[in-house]
């Protein structure tokens, strides 16, 4: 058993020097590092920093339109399910709750 591992080593000791590149494949010192630090940071300026201006952009265009007109209310028998009250508050609205867009099991606080 230790003569085959011997051998083994042997044999591959002189490939590992005559290939160093083909040594550790996956490593990441097979890919040249000059150039990473200098690649992400122009990723950074001009993708990056360009897309976050453009969803800016979009966010504040979208704020300036008109509300739009709340969906009839429904009552599903699959959504809304109290089956205990909520810790908070009168127990049943929710804890981020908005009287125009969230109903409660009956419907609409201002209908």
């Amino acid at each position: 058993m230790a003569s085959a591992v011997l051998s083994a080593s042997r044999v591959s000791r002189p490939l590992g020097r005559a290939l160093p590149g083909l040594r550790r494949p996956m490593s990441s010192g097979a890919h040249g590092e000059e150039g990473s630090a200098r690649m992400w940071k122009a990723l950074t300026y001009f993708v990056a920093l360009p897309g976050v201006g453009v969803s800016m952009l979009n966010v504040f265009l979208k704020s300036r339109h008109e509300e739009h007109e709340r969906p009839p209310f429904v009552a599903y028998p699959h959504l809304r399910i109290r089956t205990k009250p909520f810790p908070w508050g009168d127990g049943n609205h929710t804890l981020f709750h908005n009287p125009h867009v969230n109903p409660l099991p009956t419907g609409y606080e201002d209908e």
